[in-house]
């Protein structure tokens, strides 16, 4: 296998070239590739030339080799990470299972022990005595004030009509709700309206949700179009797009596109 050479003059095989060599068994054309990853051919011999700067940036860069590797059969994460170290990036963040919680096992709840029926009885008629008591003294308070003596129960204020208060209506929490599902994968940046990430540049496989959140405005980036987005309950149009997408949704829920170089990267 073809590779670059290093210092000692050992043969280093590079990400591109173990990629290329892949392809060309397979006697697979770049422009199969493209149709098949939906990533832009230019890409595809940027990876397989190593030439990582024509790449949108380098969650962009490890994204599209994954999904070539995969596409050709080969170990993604593997490669992906050997290209990682190559260009020097820093080591993603990780994204953590979610795990439902369980109780521990051998734990158990301590039980209070229930009272007898002859106490439920005692503290029944209890209550009862008092309550009786309280009605006595309340209705005594009142008769003292004679037969002749206004009413002095609670009537509703006059500025009210007569009418009890009404009660007001929940507060809807402020600003817009938003909520992805990839319909393939794709690498995705979302930021809140505040600057902070909300998606800290995670590749969403197919299928896959995130969300809903909710903030005044929302600053996305994607590695392609492949991604239904929903704004307050209602289907946002994302054109299907084999290249990297931005967009900023204002306050009204309304996306315009964001273009090169002025989209989010989450580093």
């Amino acid at each position: 296998m073809r590779g670059r050479t290093g210092n000692n003059g050992s043969v280093d095989d590079g990400v591109g070239a173990t990629l290329r060599e892949a392809r060309n068994r397979r006697k697979i054309d770049l422009s199969e590739v493209e149709a098949a990853t939906k990533i832009r051919v230019r890409y595809l011999r940027a990876i397989e030339n190593e030439e990582w700067d024509l790449l949108p940036g380098d969650a962009y860069a490890r994204g599209f080799v994954r999904t070539y590797a995969s596409y050709l059969g080969l170990d993604a994460e593997r490669l992906a990470e050997q290209q990682r170290r190559r260009s020097g990036a820093a080591i993603p963040a990780e994204r953590l299972p979610r795990v439902d919680p369980k109780p521990v096992a051998g734990s158990r709840r301590r039980q209070l022990p229930s009272p007898s029926p002859r106490l439920l009885a005692v503290l029944v008629s209890a209550a009862l005595i008092g309550a009786l008591v309280a009605i006595g003294l309340s209705s005594g308070g009142e008769d003292s004030s004679g037969p002749g003596s206004p009413d002095r129960r609670e009537r509703p204020a006059a500025d009210s009509g007569g009418q009890a208060e009404p009660v007001p209506a929940q507060r809807q929490p402020a600003g817009l709700s938003l909520q992805l599902q990839a319909t393939a994968e794709v690498w995705v940046c979302l930021l809140g309206g505040d600057g902070s990430p909300l998606v800290d540049g995670q590749i969403l496989f197919e299928g896959e949700e995130a969300g809903p959140f909710r903030s005044g405005s929302f600053t996305i980036a994607m590695g392609n179009g492949e991604v239904e987005m929903t704004v307050d309950g209602k289907g946002a149009r994302v054109p299907a797009s084999p290249n990297p997408v931005g967009y900023e949704i204002d306050r009204g829920g309304r996306l315009s596109e964001i273009p090169e170089g002025e989209r989010p990267t989450c580093t």
